[in-house]
């Protein structure tokens, strides 16, 4: 593919898409883990694939990591290589959490050095006002592609880099969780409230505006600036509560068109499982 998209893709962008793609469908919710595949099976995109937050983009929780740990490098790639997925290959993800679920898809994508991916604007509603065309029937998950892993094109750092930038303070590590969570205020998920020492707040919810549309290049780039400084040599951390929502933010500093950041898939359901790690709570 000569010119890949790498970003964001509009629904009337997709419909007269002229190359060889594939669509995944990342629906999912945190409190439902089943809703997903059940809203897929209802209704999704023609031609798009299921791709499972648990069962695909994660491998099983250990008594030591974070909820969504990581899978292999190579079982992700086997897995797209059965949905027909090869080198030059355009993807497409979707979800209707705008672009949460999506974008660690794509994140995952890029980690295995598939640049090709994008995510789609608007959710499935979106798509069909566009005229876009949706089924019931899934395709068949037994094609050959050829997609190999390449060199990553994300930066990953696990837990002892985050220590060691907890304590130095030489890098940023930016919490992507609300505010009240950061805070220790209210905790949904995790066992333990409260935020890594030394980490800031950079809320998922500042990349997008009043209407939940992401925000303007310029405008993600203008709150990243002003929030991360000038970070090129310094690397910041982007986490999250088990590295999935660190994922939209990284998106959208790519889509503010900003140098790159690290990603720390444990997060804080990773950090809380050893107490001596320490928790701080307030701003």
């Amino acid at each position: 593919m000569t010119n890949p998209l790498t970003t964001l893709m509009s629904t009337k962008e997709l419909i007269p898409l002229d190359c060889e793609t594939v669509i995944f469908d990342c629906r999912f919710d945190l409190m439902n883990p089943e809703a997903g595949q059940q809203e897929y099976d209802e209704e999704h995109i023609e031609g798009a694939f299921y791709v499972n937050l648990d069962e695909v983009m994660s491998s099983p929780i250990t008594a030591t990591s974070g909820r969504h740990p990581l899978p292999s490098k190579e079982s992700f790639a086997q897995f797209l290589r059965s949905c027909g997925v090869s080198e030059n290959t355009q993807l497409i993800a979707y979800d209707n959490s705008a672009g949460l679920f999506a974008a660690r898809f794509w994140w995952m994508c890029r980690w295995i050095g598939h640049e090709s991916v994008a995510i789609l604007e608007g959710d499935i509603n979106a798509w069909k006002q566009q005229g876009g065309k949706v089924t019931t029937e899934a395709p068949p998950r037994n094609q050959k592609g050829d997609l190999t892993v390449k060199e990553s094109l994300e930066s990953v750092v696990d837990v002892d880099d985050v220590i060691k930038a907890s304590k130095l303070q030489d890098r940023i590590i930016a919490d992507v969780r609300a505010a009240e969570r950061f805070r220790g205020e209210v905790e949904p998920i995790d066992p333990v409230a409260g935020h890594v020492p030394n980490a800031k707040n950079i809320p998922l919810s500042d990349n997008y505006n009043a209407e939940g549309q992401f925000l303007s290049a310029d405008q993600l780039q203008q709150i990243y600036r002003h929030k991360l400084g000038d970070y090129k040599a310094q690397d910041p951390i982007l986490m999250c509560g088990s590295g999935v929502t660190a994922c939209l933010s990284r998106f959208c500093i790519e889509l503010a068109g900003l140098p790159p950041v690290s990603v720390y898939p444990g997060s804080w359901s990773e950090w809380i499982r050893d107490p001596n790690r320490g928790v701080e709570t307030g701003n």
